[in-house]
């Protein structure tokens, strides 16, 4: 065994034993010290000869094979411990990797509805047998889209409005007013699909049992809804609906979002509507809203798929 590969079984001895990690991750780590060791041979330098310049060539060469940022961050992570410890031991003067930061990789996008999806879950009537239930799934699915609220935002709105309420709709004025992140009060307009499910919710909200709590959206025992218990509503109710992908609260204001940016183009109102302090937060969506320019004029444009030649 040479003096590398020495090396790199008394450090995984020592996150094995030493460090008691679980056994995957030294594995893991083994497989990321076997692709340094790699590299140092085929750059002929020792692994206790390696420097910075070296480490940025070689996260330079996964990035250009495709390898993701986060990929080559765990990897870096990895190879950081290693010539930490050879430092401990006297074999290094400095850590060659510690300035050394992996590729940033591109936020992935939100995922949204089409509009046609949209319109599906929020027009789907269950054969439900209770009828209180589908009321109130279908109020809940008409304020998250019509209004794109966060679901903290909604399971916080109480049935009327009053001093001590988070928020509350009112339905005269056709908007709501919630209590967002970092304590933010906004009104929202409440189309008048939204309006109308309301509606139909609060005639049967207090049927069947006592109402507990000033909740809006409350359960069967009349206390306030959970937001987990609405993502779980939420995804069997898309799925009855016959969508393809299992829909959650976010997903449903990732619509809103991305369809009145399209609509409108008007990129500060959405900040607005959305509660969003800065507006880089909300430009996301300009990418969402190219995603569909895209997609429309690969289906339509004559040219679109025109063969090379």
């Amino acid at each position: 065994m040479g003096a590398d590969e020495q090396l790199v079984e008394r450090y995984l001895e020592h996150v094995r034993v030493e460090k008691r990690l679980a056994a995957r991750t030294v594995e893991l780590y083994s497989l990321d010290l076997q692709k340094l060791a790699a590299n140092a041979a085929q750059a002929g330098v020792a692994l206790t000869r390696v420097q910075n310049a070296h480490i940025r060539r070689w996260v330079a060469q996964m990035h250009g094979s495709g390898r993701s940022g986060r990929g080559i961050a765990l990897i870096l992570s990895g190879w950081r411990g290693f010539y930490a410890w050879l430092g401990r031991e006297g074999r290094v003067d400095s850590n060659p990797v510690q300035d050394v930061r992996a590729p940033r990789s591109p936020k992935p996008l939100p995922k949204a509805l089409s509009v046609d999806e949209s319109v599906q879950l929020a027009s789907y009537a269950s054969d439900e047998a209770d009828p209180w239930l589908e009321a109130r799934d279908c109020a809940i699915v008409e304020l998250l889209y019509g209004c794109g609220l966060r679901v903290g935002e909604l399971v916080g709105l109480d049935a009327v409005a009053s001093a001590s309420a988070r928020g509350w709709v009112d339905l005269q004025a056709t908007e709501a007013h919630v209590l967002g992140k970092g304590g933010k009060r906004r009104n929202v307009p409440v189309g008048r699909k939204a309006i109308a499910a309301l509606g139909r919710w609060l005639a049967v909200r207090a049927v069947g049992g006592p109402v507990e709590q000033a909740a809006l959206f409350i359960g069967r025992h009349g206390t306030r809804l959970t937001a987990q218990a609405i993502w779980q509503r939420l995804k069997r109710r898309s799925l009855l609906a016959g969508l393809a992908t299992p829909v959650h609260p976010h997903m449903l204001r990732h619509s809103f979002a991305s369809h009145v940016l399209q609509s409108s183009g008007d990129l500060r109102a959405v900040q607005e509507l959305l509660g969003h302090a800065n507006i880089t937060t909300t430009q996301v969506y300009t990418r969402l809203d190219y995603q569909h320019l895209s997609k429309a004029y690969d289906a339509a444009h004559p040219r679109a798929h025109r063969k090379a030649r």
